[in-house]
């Protein structure tokens, strides 16, 4: 019985490790996505000034 809860124990531990891993991946996923925001953003800005100089 003792195998069997150290089992339980370990795959525990392992599905905690790996769904940590996956919110560490999904916050990086969302700063991506809001720096690709924030880019396209300075982008348009920097588009208008230019066109406006001309």
């Amino acid at each position: 019985m003792s195998d069997l809860i150290h089992d339980l124990v370990n795959d525990r531990i392992q599905t905690l490790h790996r769904e940590a891993a996956e919110q560490r991946l999904a916050l990086h996923v969302s700063r991506v996505e809001r720096a690709r925001r924030e880019v396209k953003k300075a982008n348009d800005r920097l588009r208008k000034a230019l066109s406006q100089q001309i």
